[in-house]
């Protein structure tokens, strides 16, 4: 078993609101940004969901937490490919990245649209089945935010600001480095080492060849460090749903509880052709969670941990796991915020 060593602590809301207060709900998100900063988190992401009552474009929402926040990182888990136009959302992504001075991570994910039948031509200009949802549409983002010039060296572009060559902007430097997949299976873990794609992991996962979880992932870290293509070091994040107890009051424990014993059925048995397992939720208090993250072989493989919180609590929920989180769970992993670091490092 690996020693336990965290050095980068983020949390992934998935940013809900009523149906009749889109506003409201965005701007708890964006405060909740804004306390996670001031706790100390190295990064804050958000869901990226469609159809659904959450945020439905995270470059949007992104946009307007790098200005409400000035040093944590930015970040969307997961944006489904399938969804988008490679070229237009390289766009607005690298205007993030820009306006936020370089603190941007986008978590990526291929595949047809899940709802794409439903949207039909809402979303389709062409037969779906003509489409290309593979990986390579995920390489294609990658490709429209690298700082290469379009077509050849005599080609220009006129317009009223001038003659410029062409290529996608604004460019953000070191972007393509901070782009991640989201790995579920042993062929997109495989893919994302073998293309120089970061890794996110989380609380749902592919059994091939066990039903343990715990034996699946550590499987895939290999896999994945084995295939790893370019010379930087690779960065792995997992992400576990972690809600400690301690400083919530009788009531909300109990909804804590209820929460997790409404979920724990999914955890005993693969589901599905695809063998999907399901990761336990850690609830309880900050000493059985440490315990039980300090037993997680997969922990002790992973220098970065993604805190996830659940879908639909209350402001003050959310608040409250963070604050338990960083004063009484990230300690005990070895996590120090970076103000605490500086010292030790010089």
């Amino acid at each position: 078993m690996c020693a336990v060593h965290i050095d980068h602590l983020a949390f992934l809301t998935p940013g809900n609101y009523p149906d009749d207060a889109p506003l409201a709900g965005f701007e708890q998100t964006l405060e909740l940004f804004r306390i996670g900063e001031a706790l100390g988190y190295d990064s804050a992401w958000v869901r990226q969901r469609h159809l659904e009552r959450a945020v439905s474009s995270a470059a949007t929402f992104l946009a307007a937490a790098s200005q409400r926040t000035t040093h944590i990182g930015l970040g969307a888990a997961v944006i489904q490919m399938g969804y988008e136009n490679p070229f237009r959302l390289a766009e607005d992504l690298a205007t993030v990245d820009v306006l936020s001075r370089g603190r941007l991570n986008i978590g990526l994910s291929a595949g047809a649209p899940a709802h794409g039948i439903l949207l039909g031509e809402r979303l389709f200009d062409a037969n779906p089945e003509l489409i290309d949802f593979s990986h390579a549409r995920v390489e294609r983002l990658r490709c429209n935010l690298a700082q290469e010039w379009l077509g050849d060296e005599d080609t220009f572009v006129e317009s009223a600001a001038g003659r410029v060559r062409p290529r996608v902007t604004p460019y953000a430097p070191g972007l393509t480095d901070r782009l991640w997949y989201g790995g579920g299976s042993r062929h997109s873990i495989e893919w994302a080492g073998r293309n120089g794609f970061n890794l996110l992991i989380g609380n749902i996962t592919t059994g091939e060849g066990t039903d343990d979880y715990r034996d699946a992932q550590s499987r895939q870290l290999d896999l994945f460090r084995s295939h790893w293509s370019k010379a930087r070091a690779p960065r792995i994040a997992l992400g576990r749903v972690i809600v400690p107890i301690d400083s919530a009051d009788a009531r909300t424990r109990q909804r804590y509880r209820e929460f997790a014993e409404g979920r724990h059925a999914r955890t005993l048995t693969p589901h599905g052709e695809r063998r999907t397992l399901f990761v336990p939720d850690l609830v309880g208090t900050a000493d059985e969670i440490v315990s039980r993250l300090l037993e997680d072989p997969v922990v002790g493989q992973v220098r970065e941990l993604r805190l996830e919180l659940p879908y639909d609590l209350p402001f003050e929920n959310y608040q409250q796991i963070l604050e338990d989180v960083v004063t009484r769970v990230a300690p005990e992993l070895g996590w120090r915020p970076e103000a605490a670091r500086e010292p030790a490092a010089a």
